[in-house]
């Protein structure tokens, strides 16, 4: 699944993180004051932010893309000499370009965000009165909103253009792998399944799972300091009082609840919905059989496997029917739980609109990010049943012994309903 695209997945995986923790540690001791070397200073601490498209070419901004090339350059560099591979310009350049776009669209949110807060203080004294605003204002603000939105949609169709061509090299360097391996592993059951839908639908989810984790990663770097500055408008929560950063803490436990919880509850999900492949697999090959046989898919035999499909599927249906109760339930809740934190401070009146709406959309992003597992679960769910289908793949390559699950259903004899 890795070593067809990746370079000695292991260690790649393994350098990745290790120089990416070494940079970021890096950037934020010493690399982004360096910038001030260069003529390309940090934006003060206590400067306010920079609203508009203006912020994505600032020094602060300019400083950090040239960081971000000269780190992704010397990693690229090593990988290149120390470990030659046929896809190493995708994989490689290529994540990292899905990254620092990943990147650039958080950044994107974060001025989004920084525009909420003189956006809806200049609404509120509108409305209320308290001081003139002209329409020059008002269309002015609302036009500092469509530069920032048409850079955000020129960004994600270019990205959405290339992530595309990056999914189907990868599935291209999977298919390559496995048909030159074709003679080991064409007696695997559903063979062909798993190296022509498996290895499609693996690609695609590992990649919007991937860039959902990054994006998160990275929402909750850049709002997260955002969230502490917001949060000397709000000292104290309901029932709990006054607390060090209280809209950090209230994000950070809440989206942990949530992610336990659902984990909890889905727990048997993956292995369901591995059966399930397995089941349709098993109903579709006998049909494939008898489009050219003509004692093959014969009424009893497609009985008794449709009867396998049914069985699966009402089982995977009862079991997403509490799941669900239980996401949906929770997420709804979440919709108005940061409106239940900051109530005291709205009813006593100590934030204005702006400053409400500003709250309420970085707690929203924080939140976002902690709840990674929680948005993202019923796609997971969805990979894992793929990763042990394409696992036997590997463990026949590998001389390893079959995952558990293969091995139940070939000491049942093929039969699905004794596998259980």
């Amino acid at each position: 699944m890795f070593q067809s695209f990746f370079p000695q997945p292991k260690q790649f995986f393994i350098s990745v993180v290790a120089w990416s923790l070494l940079a970021i540690a890096f950037w934020y001791g010493w690399g982004e004051s360096l910038g001030a070397v260069f003529g390309l200073p940090p934006l003060s601490v206590d400067a306010p932010p920079i609203v508009g498209i203006s912020a994505f070419w600032s020094p602060a901004f300019v400083w950090f893309y040239i960081y971000f090339g000269i780190v992704v350059g010397l990693f690229t560099a090593f990988w290149y000499v120390y470990s030659p591979h046929r896809w190493q310009t995708w994989s490689i350049l290529g994540s990292a370009l899905i990254l620092f776009v990943t990147y650039f669209q958080v950044q994107v949110s974060v001025a989004i965000n920084n525009w909420y807060g003189p956006f809806w203080d200049l609404v509120q004294a509108a409305v209320s009165k308290s001081a003139t605003v002209t329409a020059e204002q008002f269309y002015g603000e609302i036009g500092t909103f469509l530069a920032i939105a048409m850079v955000a949609v020129a960004v994600a169709v270019m990205t959405r253009f290339f992530v595309s061509h990056y999914i189907f090299r990868w599935r291209t360097a999977m298919n390559e792998y496995y048909m030159a391996n074709w003679g080991r592993l064409r007696h695997i059951e559903g063979a062909s399944q798993r190296v022509q839908e498996d290895t499609m639908r693996f690609s695609t989810t590992v990649e919007g799972l991937g860039v959902s984790l990054i994006d998160s990663v990275m929402t909750l770097i850049a709002f997260t300091p955002v969230l502490i500055r917001l949060s000397a408008n709000v000292t104290e929560l309901p029932i709990v009082g006054i607390i060090p950063y209280p809209l950090v803490t209230a994000a950070v436990l809440w989206s942990l609840f949530g992610t336990v919880f659902l984990a909890l509850v889905g727990i048997k999900l993956p292995g369901l919905e591995f059966r399930n492949q397995r089941v349709e697999a098993a109903y579709r090959k006998e049909l494939v059989y008898g489009e050219d046989h003509a004692d093959r898919a014969q009424p009893p035999a497609v009985a008794d496997l449709f009867d396998n499909v049914r069985r699966n599927y009402f089982r995977l249906y009862f079991h997403y029917l509490y799941f669900n109760i239980a996401r949906i339930f929770y997420l709804q809740i979440n919709n108005i739980f940061s409106l239940l934190i900051l109530a005291p401070s709205i009813i006593a009146g100590r934030i204005s609109l702006g400053a409400l709406n500003q709250i309420s959309g970085a707690f929203g992003q924080v939140t976002s990010s902690f709840q990674y597992l929680v948005n993202s679960w019923p796609t997971i769910v969805e990979l894992l049943s793929i990763y042990k289908r394409l696992r036997a793949f590997e463990s026949i390559l590998d001389e390893e012994p079959l995952p558990q699950i293969d091995q139940q259903f070939i000491e049942a004899g093929g039969k699905e309903e004794l596998a259980l």
